[in-house]
């Protein structure tokens, strides 16, 4: 059974998304602060941890970058903030998603469903798993999931991974914003394109020396990102 981690200090909203997620199948649990979740959070095996943006004791951004310090699972962040640089802000520190509250349990659910699936594919499967891709200074482990500029490793997020991979294994092919979102993130997750610009930014502030003077992912206007070899 999938475990579930809720930090949400309005207890209603998620003893709500607690149930909905039972009845799924799924194992909750819930914490209402900032700190108690974090702590719950690092310490026990979840699958995915959905995240409220506001919350006592530490906000949700600090909890998703402390999160993704330490591990590799899908979160998605909840908010009753609808500015958009919010969401960007948390799609840009590692959050896989984003829901504007309010929305329906049912939605919640699909996301949930769609986020694990996702990432069980992700790690999981086997092809292509004992590969590297070594282009420049660049050297990308699929096998252990890690990346290195010059021998030195820079930490990927799970999506920021899998962005960089479909990019570097297919070199000088140009990627429309568009196919992106679809290969990664899927329509399923009914996310924002946007999050395909914040994820290349985040990319190359971690994999190159002059972001704004790309080595490697090469912006072509009006039709999306290619690799150069």
């Amino acid at each position: 059974m999938k475990k579930i981690l809720i930090i949400e200090d309005d207890i209603s909203i998620a003893e709500l998304q607690k149930d909905y997620l039972e009845i799924n199948q799924f194992k909750v649990d819930i914490e209402t602060t900032g700190d108690e979740g974090l702590k719950k959070a690092l310490e026990n095996p979840y699958d995915l941890v959905i995240l409220d943006l506001m919350l006592p004791g530490r906000d949700g951004f600090e909890i998703c970058k402390q999160i993704r310090l330490k591990k590799e699972i899908p979160i998605l962040m909840v908010s009753a903030k609808k500015e958009d640089i919010d969401k960007i802000r948390g799609l840009g520190i590692g959050a896989d998603d984003y829901m504007t509250k309010p929305f329906s349990p049912s939605e919640l659910v699909a996301r949930v469903k769609a986020h694990i699936s996702r990432f069980e594919r992700l790690t999981s499967g086997d092809e292509g798993k004992k590969e590297q891709i070594v282009i420049g200074g660049l050297n990308i482990d699929k096998a252990s999931r890690r990346v290195y500029v010059d021998q030195e490793e820079k930490l990927l997020t799970t999506k920021e991974f899998e962005l960089l991979c479909l990019l570097a294994q297919n070199p000088e092919r140009v990627f429309s914003k568009d196919e992106i979102f679809e290969k990664i993130w899927g329509w399923d997750s009914l996310g924002d394109i946007a999050t395909v610009v914040v994820h290349i930014r985040k990319i190359r502030e971690k994999i190159e020396r002059d972001p704004s003077n790309p080595r490697y992912i090469e912006t072509l206007w009006g039709s999306g990102y290619r690799f150069k070899a």
